[in-house]
C-alpha cells in the first residue's frame, strides 16, 4: 500500500474507534510495512500533521463542502484532510497532492466519493494560503490557525498571557525530538553519548536533564544503537526531570502508584527497589517487558491495583511514593494531537477530583520522614499547584521540600517543578516533592 492509502486507513480508524494515533500508526506500519522507509516517514508526517492541523483543515474544507463534515464517511473525511494538509503544509505539488489522494480514496473502495473529493481539493489548491477567521476575534483566530479548541485557547491566554499561550499552541504543532534517558544502571550519559557518536549517530545532551540525550531523526528507535542492549529508554526531558527532581535516596524502597507506561518506574528502578502499580493489568506487560530489556527486572515488581484504594500490607513498607496521577494530558498534545479534540473543559475538574482521591490514599502509604512525589503531565494549575496547595492546607503533617541538587538548574516555580510547552522543547509537566513530618 502507498503512503496515502495507509494514512487514510489510519486516520479513519482513529476517528471511528477513538484510539490513540501513535498506537494505530505503529500497528499499521508493523502489519503493512512500506518497502521504502521514506514511505513510512511520509505516512507518519501525513497522519500526525493532518491531526495537528485538523481544525484549520476542516475550516478550509467547510468553505467548499455542501454537507456537514460530521456526516461524511470516515475515509472520505480522512482523504479530504490528508489532501488539504499536503496542499497547505508540504512541498508536494498541488496537482500530485490532489490526484494521488483521490486515487488513494478509490483504492480503499470509495470511488463513488472521488468526484466530490476531487472538486473540493481542486478548489483548495487554488487558494494562495489556508483560509483563517478575521483577527478581530483573536481567540477564534488562534484556535483555527493553531488547531486547538476555543475553550483551551481562552483558558491558556487567561492563565499564561497571550504571548506565552501562543507559544504553547505553536509548539504543540511541531514534531517533538526523540529524547532518551541513559540507563544509569548500565552506562553514564557521557559514555553513551560517545558510543552513539562512534556509530555515526549525531546525538547531543539535553540542557536540563543530567541523564537525557536528544537523537536526530532516526526512523525506528528499535534500530538505534543501544536499544537492544538496554542502554537507554525513550522518555521526554520533562518526564526525566520528574525523577531527577524527586531526588529519592538510593536506600529507599519506592512505590510507583500509577506506573503506566513505565518510564518513571524504570527510571527509579535504576537505583531503587520499585513496586510499580497500575489499574490496567494489560499495561503492566509493557512495563515488565521494558524492565527486562533494561536489565531492571530484579528491582521492579508490577501489580494491578487501583491507586485510590488502600494498598495490600503484604507489599511491605515504602520509604517513598511516586504519584504520576491520571490527568488531562494537556502537556503532551504535540505527542498525542488527537487528545486536544477529545478533551472537554469539564474533564479538568473531574480528573482533579480523582487525583485528590489518589493523593489522599497514597499519602497513607508514606511513613513519617518519607517522601511523596506528585506529578501530572499538564500545565493546568487545577491539576498541579492548586491540587498540592489544597493538600498541604488540609495536611499539616506534610511540607513541601524541594531537592538540593548542586550544579543542576531545574525549571522551578517556587518549590515546584514546572515545564511548559514552548520554544524550550519540553512537554508540559508539574511535580511537587513533599515530606511527611510526623
Amino acid at each position: 500500500m502507498n503512503a496515502r492509502i495507509l494514512a487514510i486507513n489510519i486516520l479513519s480508524r482513529v476517528r471511528a474507534t477513538d484510539a490513540y494515533l501513535n498506537v494505530v500508526l505503529d500497528t499499521v506500519l508493523s502489519e503493512s510495512p512500506p518497502k521504502d522507509p521514506r514511505d513510512a516517514a511520509l505516512v507518519t508526517e501525513l497522519t500526525y500533521g493532518t491531526t495537528r492541523r485538523q481544525l484549520a483543515l476542516d475550516y478550509a474544507i467547510t468553505r467548499f463542502a455542501d454537507r456537514k463534515l460530521d456526516a461524511l464517511e470516515d475515509k472520505v473525511l480522512a482523504a479530504l484532510r490528508v489532501g488539504a494538509y499536503q496542499l497547505f503544509h508540504t512541498r508536494v505539488p498541488a496537482r500530485a497532492a490532489v490526484a494521488e489522494t483521490v486515487q488513494a480514496l478509490k483504492d480503499v473502495g470509495l470511488g463513488r466519493a472521488a468526484g466530490f473529493t476531487n472538486a473540493i481539493l481542486r478548489k483548495l489548491s487554488e487558494l494562495p494560503s489556508p483560509p483563517l477567521p478575521a483577527q478581530t476575534d483573536p481567540v477564534e483566530y488562534l484556535s483555527v490557525r493553531e488547531s486547538h479548541p476555543r475553550w483551551l485557547v481562552e483558558r491558556w491566554i487567561r492563565q499564561f498571557g497571550r504571548e506565552r499561550a501562543e507559544g504553547m499552541l505553536v509548539a504543540n504543532n511541531l514534531p517533538p525530538a526523540v529524547v532518551v534517558r541513559a540507563n544509569s544502571s548500565k552506562v553514564t550519559r557521557d559514555a553513551l553519548l560517545a558510543q552513539l557518536r562512534d556509530v555515526g549517530v549525531d546525538a547531543r545532551a539535553t540542557d536540563a536533564s543530567p541523564v537525557g540525550i536528544i537523537l536526530p531523526p532516526v526512523g525506528r528507535v528499535e534500530d538505534v544503537y543501544g536499544y537492544s542492549e538496554g542502554l537507554w529508554q525513550v522518555q521526554d526531558e520533562a518526564a526525566q526531570l520528574v525523577g531527577v527532581y524527586g531526588a529519592i535516596p538510593e536506600s529507599a524502597r519506592v512505590l510507583d502508584a500509577c506506573a503506566a507506561p513505565g518510564g518513571k518506574a524504570c527510571h527509579q528502578a535504576e537505583t531503587h527497589d520499585v513496586v510499580a502499580v497500575d489499574l490496567h493489568a494489560n499495561k503492566l506487560r509493557k512495563i515488565e517487558a521494558e524492565a527486562q530489556r533494561l536489565g531492571l527486572s530484579g528491582r521492579l515488581k508490577a501489580y494491578a491495583h487501583d491507586a485510590s484504594e488502600p494498598f495490600p500490607e503484604s507489599w511491605g513498607e515504602f520509604h517513598a511514593v511516586v504519584v504520576d496521577a491520571p490527568c488531562s494530558g494537556l502537556g503532551t498534545l504535540r505527542r498525542h494531537p488527537e487528545l486536544r479534540y477529545r478533551r472537554k473543559e469539564e474533564d479538568v475538574a473531574r480528573l482533579a477530583t480523582l487525583q485528590r482521591r489518589i493523593l489522599e490514599n497514597c499519602q497513607e502509604a508514606v511513613p513519617p520522614g518519607g517522601l511523596l512525589v506528585y506529578a501530572v503531565c499538564t500545565p493546568e494549575p487545577q491539576e498541579g499547584q492548586d491540587q498540592v496547595d489544597m493538600f498541604l492546607r488540609s495536611h499539616p503533617e506534610w511540607t513541601a521540600e524541594p531537592p538540593v541538587l548542586p550544579g543542576l538548574k531545574l525549571p522551578l516555580a517556587q518549590a515546584w517543578l514546572r515545564t511548559l510547552p514552548g520554544p524550550e522543547g519540553y512537554d508540559g509537566f508539574f511535580a511537587a516533592r513533599l515530606r511527611k513530618l510526623y
